[in-house]
């Protein structure tokens, strides 16, 4: 009677080998003058619920279960708790057990018993010390998927909002949901989205966020443009479901990513949704502007101290006033090392010492290089400028890629003068134009191709959204 039970919980101990994992549980039970096995993850399992349901299941006689010969029939007329679901495959339950589940398994009735009880240890609910809001909520993601999931569910109570579930990697085996409005989205993208992951084929992912981008879209080495988007605010993400993007949801991660997105999606900010339209525009174009300088400012200021005959007679404020034992590219090349330097090492800096290290740091050592005579102090200015300019892009990834054609466009007015500016643009404009999105659109979009009522939605705010 009982040889499948005896199979399966073989092939159960087999798989888990709980005899080598001290947190990995086997706890023999008998239930209605049966024999039972429940396993789980010691530091998973709410405590008191399951006690409840063990008292429950303690209270049956076997009378009440004779004739139940499925798991799925004992769930469906002797099991109260709701989070339940039975399997009839062992590597299933297996899977379940391991992401944190109860699987329970009674002698003479085939399957397990998927019983979800699972309490992910959890920091709480605060917001992202990244991305913050003047006016915006106070909350933010964290590394539970389900949490992050009823974070949107509640500010998008619409019924055609769908998060579909995913697992990804043979050995992680990483939940993760993919979030969109059925009516807003173009569902040739969404398909080609679920080819994708479909598709992935590895071991494991590590790190989660930038692993699984990389391996939903390979991309090359020397690429430094991101295309995809993270954010950590439910808001936001909830505002660009409505816009009409896909968010993927990661389990152990805080972070969501928003897709498709273009270069412009970049230079949208969450501060964008809590502002008066006019506002909101002018902080975006703002935003934009800033953006640009960070990029030609350097390289600008380099020309023109290189040929200061073509500065008109107001400009020439900008000219060094004295020259230092190094040539001035090699200053600023320097400046852009060091202020990395830096922001690494605030990084591993305690939190209390952090900011008075860096700033008094950072004041001492370019006062230090300016006396030794090693910098000018308008090298020194024109790197801090555009440091804390950069602060203005609201996404780090693409603030590096800003930061490595700037260091390009150094190299080429170095090297070649004015023509190595401008054949330097020319080759990274050429370079967006080649990029593709997830979609196999345009980087450049809505600037090429230009598509005018996409462009000013760009640079103009507006707070309306309509449904489709």
């Amino acid at each position: 009677m009982y040889r499948e039970y005896k199979t399966f919980i073989s092939e159960m101990d087999g798989g888990l080998q709980t005899n080598l994992s001290f947190d990995l549980v086997k706890r023999p039970l008998n239930i209605a003058g049966r024999p039972a096995c429940l396993y789980f993850v010691d530091g998973f399992m709410k405590d008191d619920v399951f006690e409840h349901l063990l008292e429950y299941l303690f209270a049956l006689t076997p009378e009440t279960i004779d004739g139940i010969v499925s798991m799925e029939e004992f769930r469906l007329s002797k099991i109260p708790y709701v989070q339940a679901d039975y399997t009839d495959s062992v590597q299933e339950a297996i899977t379940q057990v391991l992401t944190g589940p109860a699987v329970l398994v009674i002698g003479g009735i085939s399957g397990a018993l998927i019983i979800n009880t699972r309490r992910y240890p959890a920091r709480g609910i605060a917001e992202p010390q990244k991305d913050k809001s003047l006016r915006g909520s106070r909350d933010g993601f964290i590394e539970n998927i389900q949490i992050n999931a009823a974070l949107i569910r509640r500010r998008i109570r619409t019924d055609s909002f769908r998060l579909e579930h995913f697992r990804i990697g043979k050995r992680t085996k990483l939940d993760i949901a993919v979030g969109y409005i059925e009516e807003l989205i173009d569902p040739k993208h969404l398909k080609a989205l679920k080819k994708r992951l479909q598709q992935i084929d590895i071991n494991g992912i590590s790190m989660t966020q930038q692993a699984f981008a990389e391996a939903l879209i390979p991309s090359a080495f020397i690429n430094p443009y991101p295309k995809f988007k993270f954010t950590e605010r439910p808001d936001y993400a909830s505002a660009c479901i409505l816009d009409g993007k896909i968010v993927i949801l990661m389990d152990n991660s805080p972070a969501v990513m928003v897709l498709p997105n273009s270069f412009a999606d970049f230079f949208r900010d969450v501060d964008d949704y809590y502002f008066m339209p006019l506002v909101g525009t002018y902080t975006r174009l703002i935003r934009i502007l800033v953006a640009l300088m960070t990029v030609a400012a350097v390289p600008l200021y380099l020309l023109a101290v290189s040929h200061p005959n073509y500065l008109p007679p107001p400009m020439h404020f900008i000219l060094p006033k004295e020259n230092a034992e190094l040539p001035l590219f090699w200053q600023l090349l320097i400046l852009e090392f060091v202020v990395d330097g830096l922001q690494l090492a605030s990084l591993n800096t305690p939190e209390t010492l952090s900011n008075s290290l860096g700033i008094i740091g950072g004041l001492l050592l370019s006062e230090f290089a300016i006396n030794a005579g090693w910098f000018i102090p308008e090298a020194v200015l024109c790197i801090a400028f555009v440091t804390i300019a950069s602060f203005s892009q609201p996404s780090f990834e693409m603030g590096y890629a800003m930061k490595f054609e700037r260091i390009l466009l150094m190299i080429a007015v170095f090297l070649f003068d004015f023509w190595g500016f401008a054949v330097m643009v020319i080759v990274l404009i050429i370079a967006k134009i080649c990029i593709k999105t997830i979609y196999g659109h345009n980087y450049l979009y809505p600037i090429f191709p230009f598509n005018r009522r996409a462009f000013l939605r760009l640079l103009v705010h507006c707070h309306a959204v309509r449904f489709a």
